[in-house]
């Protein structure tokens, strides 16, 4: 899983970066002083893992990870090759979903692009860029179509859709958030458009207002991103670069002594999964306790495939249960079994988040 952290020059991607993968990618008060796409991998937290971890005192623990990009700032005009616009249209093809920096905060001493404080305004820059370039995108595909359909009339619903799309980008709106049914949504999805790929606005603001009520930026990106479907999640960059710093006991005590239950980071984590409709089902044992991120609605055998084609191509039978259930047996698996909670599932089975499956294959 790529996410890609996009936003106007100085708004807080690189503190933000810098603060979740801990790389160290250069910060600086002026535009583009990100050149290339710094990549970072950071672990997803998950607090079952440590429960796990000692239950069997396991020699490993193995966290999922979500590799983040910080792409270079993107200004008016890129969509032409306007500051680093075409490095940055390329970059942001290549990630999963987008994670979209909008500066919440006042300071005179970090200079903003576009001279003032306006997130609407910001969204709206780079929301623009992104659908002149899906109108190439889709004025060349719908060439291509009306010349194809002289000899081939049954594409004559998909060349309907793409210029439906079309009108809706050209009234200035993101084609995600264009009503569509399954079929017309994996058709754009194939086109790799960038207004279609997945979205969290991470709204940065100040140390003061990390704590308190949605200052008004806030809740004008919120309102936005609920009008598109997307996800929002407010942050303190400086902040969460400053907790970057400490040791897990110190961030529970600087987390409290805020007056915030979790950090901005295990917000975006969560809100990344919720977006990517992602789920982790558990494996667990002596030599290791890990998670194994899969697409919510996947069924066993796949499941078992994540670990290693084999267990897919031989698969047996899953032997499950509940990570909720297996604490209330104090981990026991024995206990769980004399209790009828390990459950036996087949092919069919639709694994669920925190699902602890040993997988039993024969190749």
């Amino acid at each position: 899983m790529k996410l890609g952290i996009v936003g106007l020059p100085n708004v807080g991607k690189s503190t933000l970066f810098n603060a979740i993968t801990k790389a160290g990618a250069e910060a600086a008060n002026y535009p583009f002083c990100t050149i290339e796409p710094n990549v970072g991998v950071v672990t997803v937290p998950d607090k079952r893992l440590e429960v796990l971890t000692d239950i069997y005192k396991a020699r490993k623990t193995i966290y999922t990870t979500i590799e983040f990009c910080d792409i270079a700032g993107l200004v008016k005009g890129a969509s032409k090759g306007e500051g680093l616009g075409n490095k940055f249209l390329g970059h942001i093809r290549e990630v999963s979903a987008i994670v979209h920096v909008v500066r919440c905060f006042a300071n005179d001493n970090i200079v903003h692009v576009n001279g003032h404080v306006d997130p609407l305004d910001d969204i709206e820059t780079i929301n623009t860029e992104l659908i002149f370039a899906d109108l190439e995108v889709l004025e060349r595909a719908i060439a291509k179509l009306t010349k194809s359909m002289k000899a081939d009339k049954s594409l004559a619903k998909q060349l309907d859709l793409l210029e439906r799309v079309k009108a809706w980008l050209e009234t200035g709106k993101s084609a995600r958030a264009m009503e569509l049914n399954k079929e017309e949504g994996e058709i754009i999805s194939g086109m790799d458009l960038l207004t279609f790929k997945p979205v969290i606005y991470v709204a940065n603001v100040s140390e003061d207002d990390v704590s308190s009520d949605d200052n008004k930026h806030v809740q004008k990106v919120s309102e936005f991103a609920a009008s598109e479907g997307a996800g929002c999640v407010k942050i303190c960059a400086e902040i969460e670069a400053e907790m970057a710093e400490l040791d897990a006991e110190e961030r529970e005590m600087f987390l409290e002594d805020l007056g915030i239950s979790e950090s901005g980071l295990d917000q975006l984590i969560k809100a990344s999964y919720s977006l990517l409709n992602l789920i982790s089902y558990l494996t667990a044992g002596e030599p290791e306790v890990r998670a194994w991120t899969i697409t919510k609605g996947t069924k066993a055998p796949q499941a078992a495939g994540k670990i290693h084609t084999d267990f897919e191509k031989g698969f047996i039978r899953a032997e499950t249960i509940a990570y909720n259930k297996l604490i209330e047996c104090g981990g026991s698996l024995a206990k769980a079994r004399e209790q009828g909670l390990i459950r036996s599932e087949g092919k069919d089975y639709v694994v669920q988040d925190g699902d602890v499956i040993h997988f039993l294959f024969n190749v």
